[in-house]
């Protein structure tokens, strides 16, 4: 990777992560109707927009935390909190994701967990709630071994990039998969590029883009905390 500080590189990731935010904000009050809360379409609305902000944008700042500068001296359990929290907050505008296209399918008849896509989606969110409840309860709460926060780490971290991944990838089939539902006459229309699908699969590059980059930046060496492979400490 090019050799660019870790502070521009974080401003820059966070303004690609507020214009995914805006994007599919967009797409969905300009092209898509706007939103409510009522088991119409509009409700439907609100699950690429949580979805979108929590798994991806939130997701990957809370995976971003110990990449700071000012984590890397001092007691972690103040980075601790701000992590888990930023990740419960993700959660949390996930599920509320969850509830809005649910209850659209239920409102208008639509079976739920057909599509590829749902089922990449749901297997995302489950993984996730099982990785913060196991990182919640090995690096949070007191009664957790050294040994056993030493033999978890790794793997949390595996899995923490994994999920980001699925994140994206549920994101960007989810894309596709509204376009062809969503234009009329589906995928014939969808082959001639309307100024929708343009703008939709923009999005979706966006979002790609925003993944590769916080990946990019939880794999570099020099951006690790230096004690990343000492024992973790007591709180």
């Amino acid at each position: 990777m090019l050799d660019v500080p870790f502070l521009p590189f974080c401003i820059l990731l966070g303004i690609l992560g507020l214009v995914c935010v805006a994007f599919v904000s967009a797409w969905c009050q300009y092209w898509r109707g706007g939103f409510a809360w009522d088991g119409s379409t509009q409700m439907f609305n609100w699950h690429p927009v949580l979805m979108v902000t929590g798994m991806v944008v939130l997701y990957g700042a809370a995976s971003l935390v110990y990449r700071l500068p000012a984590s890397w001296s001092g007691p972690k359990l103040p980075w601790k909190v701000l992590h888990g929290s930023l990740a419960l907050a993700a959660f949390t505008l996930a599920v509320l994701g969850l509830v809005a296209v649910f209850r659209f399918h239920n409102a208008h008849g639509t079976p739920n967990m057909y599509s590829l896509h749902s089922w990449l989606g749901l297997a995302t969110i489950l993984l996730f709630s099982c990785q913060w409840l196991a990182g919640f309860s090995t690096f949070l709460l007191p009664w957790a071994p050294a040994w056993l926060r030493g033999l978890y780490k790794p793997v949390h971290l595996f899995f923490g990039s994994t999920i980001l991944l699925l994140a994206v990838a549920s994101c960007v089939s989810g894309i596709n998969e509204k376009l062809f539902f969503s234009l009329k006459d589906g995928p014939a229309q969808y082959k001639l590029l309307p100024a929708e699908a343009v703008f939709a699969n923009t999005l979706g590059l966006l979002i790609l883009l925003f993944g590769v980059l916080v990946l990019g930046a939880l794999a570099r060496p020099s951006w690790k905390r230096p004690d990343a492979d000492a024992s973790d400490s007591r709180q």
